[in-house]
């Protein structure tokens, strides 16, 4: 994990779809240079009064998005759940669970850029172009620095959607 500093700034991504609040069940694909990531999407019924729940398994037929972020330098994913969130060094920044953030003046880019600087043909520009991504759900958080990401919705399961996040890493 980095440590943040002062100029570390967390904004909102409105214009990503939002995961299930309940139970959004991530899941990652990924290699060198790219990550999928695919979640149920938030799937209230209108007509819903809160005395019953739905248990969504990895065979549940949901809206789902997947996320592929292209040129993925670095990614971590796990706690804090929704219940410790207020431990994440972003917390107080306005980083929320159940949501979709980027951080800029980044920290952790500031870190890998020093960390790279070792490197005879360092380029630290290109590290100024990389974006901070933080996808916030309920039992984890999914973070990356990479150069973008697109969005697609689509509907199913998470068993079904995994051969396409597979087949999404490898093409092009």
């Amino acid at each position: 994990m980095y440590k943040v500093d002062e100029k570390d700034e967390v904004v909102k991504l409105d214009e990503v779809p939002q995961s299930s609040v309940g139970a959004p069940t991530p899941v990652l694909v990924s290699d060198e240079g790219k990550v999928i990531l695919a979640y149920h999407l938030e799937n209230r019924p209108d007509d819903w009064d809160g005395t019953t729940i739905r248990v969504i398994r990895p065979t549940s037929e949901e809206p789902v998005a997947i996320v592929e972020f292209k040129g993925c330098y670095a990614h971590m994913f796990g706690p804090p759940n929704d219940e410790a969130f207020s431990g994440h060094p972003l917390a107080s920044r306005g980083l929320k669970p159940y949501g979709a953030y980027e951080v800029v003046n980044s920290s952790w880019i500031r870190q890998l850029e020093r960390m790279n600087s070792v490197h005879e043909r360092h380029e630290p520009e290109r590290f100024w172009e990389r974006r901070h991504l933080i996808f916030s759900f309920h039992d984890s958080v999914f973070e990356c620095v990479a150069d973008g990401f697109e969005i697609e919705k689509d509907f199913g399961s998470m068993v079904g959607i995994v051969p396409r996040m597979v087949e999404k890493l490898w093409t092009r």
